[in-house]
């Protein structure tokens, strides 16, 4: 191995998480403030029809567009994040996600534009769905590189953290105006809260444009390491580690049906817009906190064994869920979404950041995570469409939807159970063969001859 002439920068785990926050901040504030105008506005807007479900279902769409941009946005930028550094590229996902989001506050409409309109909008969004493809993984390779074994968990759930931050925000921001009078609303209301996303864009860029890039590609630059053709040596050297993940992303569908679907349920069965919009915020902002809390415990007693209760918990809590939106019962709503978003769900969200990129060692660190992930969040992304094609009619209507939910969820169990424990994996060894005959060795309470790094530790 060649010596290097200067040691790689220290670790800031705590700035790295903050910048990680505000970026993820930014992508769900996006995120939730487009699935809820795609609930409530689009479908009026930009696609006009004599059936408003047909209406809906293009409106929802446009929302599952994103998420077909993503992996097209995880190849391109995770390629240039390994090859250049994760810092460069978290600067340009918060600039493209920023200016895509702005823009769509400022589309004519169907009525002023004609199809042109939709086509602009689309095209927005496949903007969002290309920054988007490489921000969570991109915020989360930096934070688990940034933080020392034991606490990699904990810090790289401020991703998440971010997630429900952006979600908050989105709310008090969207609330005051879905409750606006209907002329209002559907003309100059709705842009405002795409137009505030500048705010977070700004604060973003000044806070990751202050990081140093992390030690791990500092190092691996040095040492000569840096991948010519990452997204190659995933897909020859890690393809079973990309099923895993991908499989195990699935469970982001919970998220989607949460979010977006039950918004779009609940006002159809009689549920003000602005009383589950609150609920809906309200449980993602309880999540602040269980997010976090859930990191900590995946350092503690495992990331399997943490997202394995997550997973049971949310499968089994989206049924009494989705039936207590169909009673219209606002009491009852909250308390199963509290119990689905803010309990369980929260199992998930506060370790798949630091989980899924342990997978793979830091020369195709961000690719392989970013290409795996956001494969499995394809589903995701089409849930609330599908899910309101399953809908069925009359009190039960919903069972379709629960019963997708929990098999999508289940499936992203079955891949977690496959998947390498990492929580106690030196750096060095993530990604790599020899991780499991390590971590036996570093647990043996006999003395030991020092190991030395494995030649292919960085590249299995």
């Amino acid at each position: 191995m060649t010596s290097t002439t200067s040691s790689p920068p220290a670790m800031t785990p705590r700035r790295a998480a903050t910048a990680a926050l505000l970026g993820s901040a930014l992508e769900y504030y996006d995120f939730f403030v487009y699935g809820a105008a795609a609930a409530l506005v689009f479908n009026v807007l930009f696609f006009p029809s004599g059936d408003p479900a047909v209406a809906l279902i293009a409106s929802f769409a446009t929302f599952a567009v994103g998420y077909v941009a993503r992996p097209v946005g995880a190849v391109v930028m995770g390629h240039f994040g390994d090859r250049l550094g994760r810092k460069r590229v978290m600067l340009a996902t918060v600039v493209m996600m920023g200016v895509a989001s702005f823009a769509i506050g400022c589309l004519p409409t169907y009525d002023q534009l004609g199809l042109v309109a939709p086509v602009l909008l689309v095209a927005l969004r496949v903007v969002q769905g290309f920054s988007a493809g490489a921000e969570s993984a991109g915020a989360s390779t930096l934070t688990v590189e940034h933080s020392p074994v034991g606490r990699r968990g904990f810090f790289t759930s401020f991703v998440m953290v971010g997630y429900a931050v952006g979600c908050s925000l989105a709310t008090v921001v969207f609330l005051p105006i879905a409750m606006l009078p209907h002329d209002a609303l559907y003309t100059w209301g709705w842009r405002i809260p795409f137009w505030l996303s500048a705010i977070v864009v700004v604060i973003t860029y000044y806070v990751r444009s202050h990081l140093d890039e992390t030690p791990a590609f500092t190092e691996a630059r040095q040492e000569d390491q840096v991948r010519k053709r990452p997204l190659n040596d995933v897909i020859t050297h890690h393809w079973r580690d990309v099923i895993r993940v991908a499989g195990a992303s699935l469970m982001a569908s919970m998220q989607t049906l949460f979010a977006v679907f039950s918004l779009s349920y609940a006002t159809s069965v009689g549920v003000e817009r602005g009383t589950m919009l609150a609920i809906i915020s309200g449980a993602i902002a309880l999540s602040i906190f269980g997010i976090p809390a859930a990191g900590y415990l995946s350092d503690v007693i495992g990331r399997k064994r943490t997202m394995l209760i997550g997973a049971v918990g949310g499968a089994l809590s989206i049924f009494p869920y989705l039936w207590a939106i169909s009673t219209a019962n606002v009491m009852l709503i909250a308390i199963f979404a509290f119990v689905n978003m803010s309990l369980f769900f929260s199992c998930y969200n506060g370790v798949w950041t630091s989980f899924f990129a342990e997978q793979f060692p830091a020369p195709v660190r961000f690719t392989g995570m970013a290409v795996s992930n956001q494969l499995g969040n394809l589903l995701a992304g089409f849930a609330p469409l599908i899910a309101a094609v399953l809908l069925g009619a009359g009190p039960s209507g919903w069972l379709p939807v629960a019963f997708f939910g929990a098999i999508a969820t289940g499936i992203g169990a079955i891949a977690v159970i496959g998947m390498r424990e990492t929580s106690k994996t030196p750096a060095e060894f993530l990604g790599g063969p020899r991780a499991e005959e390590l971590i036996g060795q570093l647990s043996s309470p006999q003395p030991a001859t020092p190991a030395a790094r494995p030649a292919d530790a960085t590249m299995s």
